[in-house]
């Protein structure tokens, strides 16, 4: 029952970071006309520990990005925006909505 408790709390520290960073990415466009290809392009957002996120996809109309956590074997999360494609944010299918599997 432990293990399953630390499971959620683990995709929910995901999903938050995912949630930050779709919102660091709007601040991002603001000032850059684009959105960010990369996590350390965007100085004020900083991951959970143990997290790592991926943006797999950014131009100035969209951008896909995933998330894992070490805690997690074989799960992940992802979230998309814009024009980018769903593929890149495995395994989400709706845009502006993250998804774990």
């Amino acid at each position: 029952k432990f293990s399953a408790m630390r499971q959620k709390s683990y995709v929910a520290t995901v999903t938050s970071d995912l949630k930050n960073l779709a919102s660091q990415q709007e601040i991002y466009l603001s000032n850059q006309y684009t959105y960010a290809s990369t996590v350390p392009a965007m100085t004020e957002y900083h991951t959970s520990d143990n997290v790592t996120i991926s943006i797999n996809e950014a131009t100035g109309t969209g951008w896909a990005a995933t998330g894992t956590h070490s805690g997690l074997a074989g799960a992940q999360c992802g979230i998309y925006y814009g024009n980018a494609s769903a593929s890149n944010a495995t395994p989400a299918t709706a845009p502006g909505s993250v998804f774990c599997n």
